[in-house]
């Protein structure tokens, strides 16, 4: 509930210039009377698996009082812009629904209140990637409202994203794409330091392992069925190469009774951690593949000293310690070359070592990661840093005030200051490739396979949700149970023949 004359002190997450975390005074949000609310829309509760997120990982705390030292925003909580989260399960502030944030360089106030929906002061709209449906889009959309998505999970959770369509229909990003506005690439990867940890098991333990029977290749994966079509490689992989494989999937070889609790590998629990680390090679393929996707499916094995055998971000040797850190699959022809290549590298101490070489500082080479982890302004578990969640709101209040003062002058002064330029995403934020078999041509899949009658389908199907809310807003509807109307037009004009 919303209340007018009190107050508190908060932790809050503020980004400023040195990225710092913060206590604010916030005041109980009010509204004025004269900007009417839609009725609050009721919470729908969703069932469909989620895979893991890194934000399942984050640690959130506060430490002393900050605001940017651009940021002379003394405007009163009734004064300024508000930002409205619209995924009712992600709301990145405690306790209550709204708070005043003091990011950079001005202040918002951020909510998850749906009444505000058509305030005049309700400038954007952020989303979280993973709940945003065609179908529930808050519609009409506004004139004066900017929308911004926040997705940093697999692309599979949402293909939406991964159109035209879809993706154009946001004004600021914050996706793994490197692109993206506010980019979240190295979500995974907590710190130079998690890279040049020592390797928890030595070679000559591990060769001493191999002596006694334990297979150079490990697999542990317990989600199944998934774009990237991962098991149906590994399975052609097992026939040239010995694979221990302990999750659900191609499963060959039970854990040990006392780790069955950590069987899908979502933590760092030591224990379970150790017991992978004995393995020379991790097999690493995400579940959905996409430029810069990748997860800590890549970086745990790196941090534990075994070698990853890599699928999922087709430009994966862009962030790799160097140029000879990973095996990546996509760099062998076949199933059988790839396991050829691991039983030599298995035979070689040498060349085994080689691979491990990015664990002395000097042996990480590559300037575009060590970059990227100094001048990041969110952090990994990192208490003198913001969570993304939080920077990426700040992100958009700054531009958001940046965009109301430029149409404020534009009003004043026409002929010396010109509008805003709108601001629209394009595919390089998000976009993803149609899925494809994880071994072999699609064509000679048979017609009743469960991946191919699955995934395809929700790629192609996302794109008619796209192409039709984008015409609904097109068409300034306010009912977004009409997309459904507009699919079933769109597939009446193809039946028939028509563009």
């Amino acid at each position: 509930m919303l209340m007018a004359g009190r107050g508190r002190l908060v932790p809050c997450v503020c980004l400023g210039l040195f990225g710092i975390l913060c206590w604010v005074w916030v005041s109980f949000a009010s509204f004025p009377d004269d900007q009417l609310p839609l009725e609050a829309l009721d919470a729908v509760e969703r069932g469909a698996f989620q895979p893991q997120s890194a934000l399942s990982e984050m640690e959130f705390a506060s430490i002393s009082s900050y605001r940017g030292p651009g940021n002379s925003d003394r405007r009163s909580n009734k004064e300024l812009p508000i930002l409205l989260w619209w995924s009712g399960g992600l709301f990145p502030h405690f306790p209550g629904d709204t708070e005043r944030i003091d990011c950079a360089s001005s202040s918002c106030l951020a909510t998850s209140n749906r009444k505000v929906q058509l305030y005049k002061r309700t400038v954007s709209i952020i989303f979280y990637g993973t709940d945003f449906r065609a179908y529930e889009a808050p519609l009409p959309r506004l004139r004066h409202q900017t929308w911004a998505l926040f997705h940093e999970e697999s692309p599979m959770n949402n293909y939406v994203l991964s159109h035209g369509p879809g993706i154009r229909l946001f004004n600021y990003t914050a996706t793994f794409r490197r692109e993206s506005d506010y980019p979240l690439t190295l979500q995974w990867l907590p710190s130079l330091d998690y890279l040049l940890a020592p390797v928890a098991v030595s070679l000559e333990e591990k060769n001493r392992l191999r002596r006694e029977g334990l297979a150079a290749v490990l697999y542990m994966q317990s989600h199944c069925d998934v774009p990237s079509d991962r098991d149906r490689y590994v399975q052609e992989l097992m026939k040239y190469i010995q694979v221990d494989s302990y999750g659900k999937c191609l499963n060959n070889k039970p854990l040990p009774q006392h780790l069955e609790d950590t069987a899908t590998a979502t933590g760092e629990e030591r224990t379970f951690m150790n017991f992978v680390a004995r393995y020379k090679f991790q097999l690493a393929l995400e579940n959905g593949l996409c430029p810069d996707y990748m997860t800590e499916k890549l970086w745990r094995p790196l941090h534990q000293g075994c070698i990853p055998v890599y699928r999922g971000s087709s430009v994966v040797a862009d962030w790799m310690p160097n140029n000879h850190s990973a095996v990546i699959i996509d760099h062998f022809p076949s199933p059988k070359a790839l396991a050829e290549f691991l039983k030599r590298l298995d035979e070689n101490d040498d060349e085994y070592t080689k691979y491990l070489e990015f664990k002395n500082p000097k042996g990480i080479t590559n300037a575009r990661l060590l970059e990227a982890l100094e001048t990041r302004e969110w952090g990994v578990n990192d208490m003198s840093k913001p969570n993304y969640l939080n920077g990426f709101e700040c992100y958009v209040c700054d531009h958001e005030n940046a965009r109301l003062a430029a149409e404020r002058a534009h009003r004043k002064a026409p002929k010396e200051n010109p509008p805003p330029q709108p601001k629209m995403a394009n595919n390089s934020h998000m976009g993803c490739p149609l899925p494809s078999p994880g071994y072999g041509h699609v064509q000679d899949l048979h017609a009743d396979d469960g991946w191919l009658q699955t995934w395809p389908q929700d790629y192609w199907q996302s794109l008619d949700q796209a192409e039709g809310l984008e015409s609904l807003i097109r068409h300034n509807k306010s009912n977004p149970l009409l997309l459904w109307k507009h699919i079933q037009n769109m597939a009446v004009s193809r039946a028939r023949g028509k563009p």
